[in-house]
């Protein structure tokens, strides 16, 4: 005879099963609590602020698109996007380069001690972004005395205010993001390089490819999808670029150095004007929305070829 449970089982284990259901709700909480208060709310209030006149003392005025206006005419805007995207670009492919052939030699079994050179390219990143740009607010300084400028008196080359100057400032804030983000980037290639594998390393040896034959037809065309995450995230960096300049060069900004981060920072803490300024991180927003779509289409093409082929 089969036993049917009864109403009071039944009870029990919704009982059991809710409870469990609140725990689990419990424990994940603290992360949607903290992503409510300080990131959904401020992105909300940011889009809410960007139609209002506010200077954060006195009461909000409604100004409607004004604040998009103003930004739109604004040739400091344009110039802050511009250099973005020229810093990006300069502080980006060089740094790409480069953590390639690191992570190849990083990978390559010709090269002793790879451990203790692992840590020491990977320790610019962990350092300070301000002690970076102190550091390197040294070295470009404008005087005669500074490092950079040292240097190129030996080749009689007249001193460079480098904070001042329309590429010099481009240059030198592109070699502090070049500088801390190279050992990032090379760890990342060294992973996806000791993914591939050895056998076709070893079967271009025997047939006589040279070490650049290597990286060209084997080590560029499977480190694809991980070159374009590289490309994704830098360019996403390059979006927000504040310390850098900001410490370079100081409150002032200067038009040849600043970026859409330093912008908006500028309109909303020193102007004292937090619509434009909300106004500009939508723009930001919008900017970056617009690169990331245009990654996952070029990351589904090449992944769509690839099973193609």
């Amino acid at each position: 005879m089969e036993t049917i449970p009864s109403t009071k089982t039944k009870q029990t284990k919704m009982t059991e099963k809710r409870r469990t259901a609140i725990s689990a709700y419990l424990f994940i909480s603290p992360f949607f609590i903290l992503f409510i208060i300080f990131g959904l709310f401020p992105m909300l209030f940011s889009f809410y602020l960007s139609f209002f006149r506010w200077d954060g003392l006195t009461p909000m005025v409604f100004s409607g698109l004004r604040n998009f206006e103003f930004i739109f005419t604004d040739p400091v805007f344009y110039s802050s996007i511009y250099n973005t995207f020229i810093i990006g670009i300069m502080g980006t492919l060089p740094q790409i380069v480069v953590a390639i052939v690191l992570a190849f030699a990083l990978n390559s079994t010709l090269i002793r001690f790879r451990n203790t050179f692992r840590t020491l390219v990977f320790l610019p990143y962990i350092t300070s972004i301000v002690a970076v740009a102190i550091i390197f607010g040294v070295v470009f300084n404008n005087q005669p005395f500074g490092f950079a400028n040292y240097l190129l008196s030996f080749f009689d080359i007249d001193p460079i205010r480098w904070s001042q100057e329309y590429w010099p400032v481009k240059f030198a804030i592109a070699s502090m993001v070049f500088w801390r983000w190279v050992g990032y980037n090379t760890i990342i290639f060294l992973a996806g390089m000791q993914s591939i594998p050895r056998e076709l390393y070893e079967a271009a040896k025997i047939d006589g490819a040279t070490i650049a034959q290597q990286m060209r037809l084997i080590t560029l065309p499977m480190l694809r999808p991980i070159m374009l995450f590289v490309v994704f995230t830098a360019t996403i960096g390059s979006f927000q670029l504040f310390t850098e300049p900001l410490v370079f060069l100081g409150r002032g900004l200067r038009e040849e150095g600043i970026t859409m981060v330093a912008y908006l920072w500028r309109d909303a803490f020193v102007y004292n004007s937090f619509g434009t300024a909300s106004a500009a991180a939508i723009i930001l927003f919008l900017i970056i929305i617009v690169l990331t779509a245009i990654n996952l289409f070029i990351t589904n093409r090449i992944g769509r070829s690839k099973k193609v082929g």
